[in-house]
């Protein structure tokens, strides 16, 4: 029996061992191979020349972050020749002595950069002989920027579709911009310390006989070539010293570029023409960042050529073909002592005894500001400004209330309010309103922006401004339309031949006025243009 019991309890134990010991394993799934890190996006790349120093740019889209970056790449060099650029930088130092007399002293600043530059070019010379002229070149400029300038800043500088470069602190933080197509990025480049960006404030106050100090940490200046640059130190900026350079822009907005853009259409251009034409002054309004400068630019391209226009900015930034009769002028900030200013309303009130035909005002913000302009056109000057408002029953309120306080009598004397918009989601910029303004200094709006059409679309018949035209030019509506057709065209035939910058469009639109007959036959015929008059733009 045990015998038995025992074979049982074998048999019964030994199916299950074996089973168990001969049960075929579950085939373990192969294991995941690690997750290669996601590759970041190019959104965007171009190249630029800087000084001689070929500059490559690269936007990415990193998995990691929700801003794109702005990847700088400048033209290797070699360790040798690092080595040597290092050698120059040491043979330059005891050429050149910068004491600090030199640094802070504004009187000397230029003989200095001159003594810079010239040893910097002979010890260039001196060291790569057998270099190409190209080369050395971008030598000699790489270390001029390295030893005057503001480094790699200075170097996007010369990036035409940046607005904006910031630094908002040293070390942990890059360096930003704000990119043309792309808003704002982070780039790739770090400032080594908070020391770095006081220097760099402080060689920008040199250049325009300013200081930035502890006992004055704010610094506001605008450059040679009219950018605007904005300085903070600690203990004003807690987080660190900041500098915010507004560039101005190398490659102004021309009317075929807004027309190119879907920024406005012909047809509504040709009514800001007729306006411009027959001396009508006009308010371009708008929000912050909506394109009113860029507006004001553009019809400034209507200009005659035989009339004298003045232009008062505070940074500048219209930029006119060079063969017009122009007279630009910037205010001045104060200096350290509380004097020296020179305001937009001092600039207003001197243009009017110069003989202007048309006054360009950058933006009029004051009530002085508002009462010389009105002045100026009482007086009979077609005046042209740009206004903070975001439509035109809103300019007509900000111009006629505190604290502003226009006489509601006086708004008549301006004939149109082109209204500027920018879509904050998209950020595409549209002329958003055409507005006349009534004998009863209220708004009619003529055209009116249809975000679903993207596009301005007739709102009202013109009561005013087409009664006006009349008046002083004794059209009939059959001629005013046949103006406007022939007006349309000549824009139309500006974007179909591509003729896109300043002075191109400044030819022909002063070939319109001086010799229409022979600029409607390159028009009729969509040919290239050539102008009747023989003119170097140089």
């Amino acid at each position: 029996m045990a015998k038995k019991k025992s074979s049982r309890k074998t048999t019964k134990k030994s199916p299950r061992k074996k089973a168990s010991s001969k049960k075929p394993k579950k085939p373990t799934k192969p294991q995941k191979a690690a997750k290669k890190p996601a590759q970041a996006e190019v959104v965007d790349s171009y190249t630029y020349n800087s000084k001689n120093i070929p500059i490559a740019i690269t936007i990415k889209k990193e998995p990691s972050s929700f801003v794109p970056t702005y990847d700088v790449s400048i033209a290797s060099l070699s360790k040798t020749t690092e080595f040597i650029l290092e050698k120059i930088r040491m043979e330059l130092i005891k050429q050149v002595n910068l004491g600090i007399i030199d640094i802070t002293d504004t009187k000397k600043a230029e003989v200095v950069e001159k003594r810079f530059k010239d040893t910097i070019s002979t010890l260039v010379d001196k060291y790569f002989p057998d270099q190409e002229d190209e080369e050395r070149g971008f030598l000699k400029s790489y270390l001029v920027a390295k030893a005057l300038g503001l480094g790699t800043i200075e170097l996007l500088m010369d990036d035409t579709l940046l607005e904006e470069i910031v630094v908002n602190k040293a070390q942990t933080e890059p360096v930003w911009v704000y990119h043309k197509n792309h808003g704002w990025l982070r780039t790739t480049i770090v400032l080594r310390d908070e020391e770095q960006t006081q220097h760099y404030a402080s060689i920008i106050g040199r250049r325009v006989g300013r200081q930035i100090t502890v006992l004055e940490p704010l610094l506001d200046a605008s450059l040679d070539k009219g950018d605007r640059v904005n300085a903070t130190i600690s203990p004003i900026s807690t987080m660190g010293n900041t500098l915010t350079i507004r560039k101005f822009s190398r490659d102004p907005w021309t009317i075929t570029r807004v027309l190119k853009s879907g920024t406005l259409t012909a047809e509504a251009a040709a009514w800001v023409w007729m306006a411009i034409h027959y001396e009508m002054s006009c308010i371009i309004a708008g929000g912050t960042a909506s394109g009113k400068t860029s507006a004001m630019n553009c019809f400034a391209n209507f200009f005659p050529p035989n009339q004298r226009v003045i232009s008062i900015e505070d940074t500048r930034e219209i930029q006119l073909p060079s063969f017009l009769h122009w007279v630009p002028m910037n205010t001045r900030l104060p200096n350290a002592e509380g004097k020296g200013q020179v305001s937009m309303e001092d600039l207003l009130v001197n243009s009017l005894r110069m003989r202007p035909d048309r006054i360009i005002v950058g933006e009029v913000r004051r009530k002085t500001e508002a009462e010389t302009l009105f002045e100026a056109i009482h007086t009979g000057h077609s005046v042209y400004a740009t206004f903070h408002a975001n439509n035109a029953e809103e300019a007509i309120e900000r111009l006629t209330n505190p604290p502003i306080s226009v006489p509601k009598i006086m708004l008549p004397a301006i004939s149109l309010i082109i209204v500027q918009f920018r879509n904050r989601r998209t950020g595409a910029r549209r002329t958003f309103q055409i507005a006349e303004i009534t004998k009863h200094s209220e708004q009619n709006v003529l055209l009116q922006y249809e975000p679903k059409k993207d596009k301005l679309v007739k709102q009202n018949k013109s009561t005013y401004f087409v009664q006006t035209l009349k008046l002083y030019t004794g059209y009939s509506d059959a001629e005013i339309k046949k103006e406007l057709k022939e007006k349309q065209k000549v824009l139309e035939y500006l974007v179909k031949q591509d003729i896109i910058d300043v002075d191109s469009v400044g030819m022909v639109i002063a070939e319109y006025y001086t010799n229409k007959k022979n600029l409607m036959k390159y028009v009729n015929a969509n040919k290239p243009f050539i102008s009747s008059v023989k003119h170097d733009a140089a």
